[in-house]
């Protein structure tokens, strides 16, 4: 009987050049065996698209506009897996990640901006899990939202915790996180019973948005909070945790396995996503509850409307996991960018300090002169910020995808190149007319 290797498992999962082939995927195994060695990489991705910033923006959106813009969420993660399908290719074709590839190509100058923003970016990102994990805490244990935000840099001590776990393990911690928030969000709409023609009518694109400038920002909102900036750098670097035979017919089942495994995952995100902007839309839209903009106010109604004392529970348990499992991506995001940008090495706590204190502050003093019930829109705004950062990384992304001295076989054609600078300009025309409608 043949006896095949178990996939070898990295020592140190924080630090991206580390970890470059850890896991082997066997080309001659079967696609079943391909995928699980596979598996893992998608669903590191797609925890950035079920943060607290995209429950503060569906929670919004179902209660203020009902099903109206789950359109907005499909159309959303339609781009991101298209996105996230070039950050795959870019990774196999060169062995190489964005971040490193920018540095490589781009004038110094360049190169300096773009890391700018892709660490704005993940400080926004970072802001969302600070508010969120400490709504979390605040509806767990009782406490003052102040004191909570401050509890929130403990966490520095989980990415402690899992330090020399392994990649394979912590994609599992990962995925046991998103288990968590997929099965309270399903229990919530079982309990929710949403008229499901009315959903169904949902994801038929309406142009009355536009002119709605609350429904565009929010709008603006699920879409940085779906396509994340920094993730496209983030997965880039980790397809370079999977290694296989050094040939095309190889690399081709590496990568079309990788492909399979960003949809799944990034569905599974999407169905996340909507599930949350369903409950909302059935239990407060239908309700009469249209400005549900704080996730305290959107746990508060849950038990009575609903009527299981759990309701409430399961949500902030759902909560809490969408912050660690985003805490948890950004910290590695952070890494990536860091080293591949300015090819700066540090150790991953000191990293995970720098952020969390970054957005620690701006969380703090927000909560402080602006109250509690701030924090909805802080959140919603959070997420703008990372959907005006998007452009300055999908520009890059689709330059070097196309670019053949660069990628050589793996070059984009130019159907594929039409269709990702068509998104680039969808989104940067997007972000313009928001800021347009915000200024008038």
């Amino acid at each position: 009987m043949k006896l095949y290797k178990l996939p070898k498992i990295a020592t140190a999962p924080f630090c991206p050049s580390e970890v470059e082939g850890t896991v082997y995927v066997d080309p001659y195994k079967s696609a079943w065996k391909r995928y699980l060695a596979t598996a893992g990489i998608g669903l590191m991705v797609s925890v950035g698209y079920m943060d607290p910033g995209n429950w503060a923006t569906d929670i919004q959106a179902g209660s203020q506009f009902g099903y109206q813009l789950l359109f907005v969420i499909f159309i959303s993660n339609i781009f991101a897996i298209f996105l996230q399908a070039q950050c795959i290719k870019l990774g196999l074709g060169t062995g190489k990640d964005l971040a490193v590839i920018c540095r490589e190509n781009l004038p110094q100058k360049v190169n300096y901006f773009f890391w700018f923003l892709a660490e704005i970016a993940i400080i926004a990102c970072d802001v969302a899990e600070v508010l969120g994990t400490a709504l979390a805490l605040q509806l767990l244990f009782k406490i003052k939202i102040s004191s909570a935000i401050i509890w929130t840099a403990v966490d520095t001590l989980v990415v402690l915790g899992l330090q020399g776990k392994g990649v394979r393990r912590l994609e599992a911690i990962v995925l046991g996180l998103v288990a968590t928030i997929g099965l309270c969000y399903f229990f919530e709409i079982y309990l929710s019973h949403p008229n499901w023609v009315e959903v169904g009518s949902g994801f038929i694109p309406s142009l009355n948005i536009i002119g709605n400038k609350e429904a565009w920002v929010i709008a603006i909102g699920i879409l940085g909070a779906t396509v994340m900036p920094h993730n496209l750098y983030l997965h880039s670097s980790l397809i370079l945790t999977r290694r296989t035979e050094n040939t095309n017919i190889a690399k081709k089942k590496l990568y079309h396995m990788s492909l399979f495994d960003n949809a799944l995952s990034l569905s599974l995100a999407f169905f996340i996503n909507a599930a949350i902007l369903i409950v909302a839309a059935a239990v407060f839209y239908k309700q009469g509850y249209h400005n549900i903009v704080e996730i305290q106010d959107a746990h508060k109604l849950l038990t009575p409307l609903l009527g299981a004392g759990l309701a409430g529970t399961f949500f902030a348990l759902a909560l809490f996991a969408a912050g660690q499992s985003s805490t948890i991506t950004g910290t590695i995001a952070g890494q990536v960018i860091l080293e591949g940008f300015l090819k700066l090495k540090i150790p991953c706590w000191q990293r995970r300090m720098i952020t969390r204190t970054l957005a620690l502050i701006p969380a703090y003093v927000g909560v402080s002169i602006l109250g509690e019930h701030s924090i909805g829109k802080m959140l919603i705004y959070s997420q703008v910020v990372l959907s005006l950062q998007l452009p300055f990384a999908i520009v890059p992304l689709m330059y070097f995808t196309g670019n053949k001295k660069i990628m050589k076989e793996w070059v984009n054609t130019k159907y594929l190149q039409c269709i990702g600078w068509i998104i680039c300009f969808l989104v940067t025309a997007a972000n313009i007319w928001m800021l347009i409608q915000l200024m008038s």
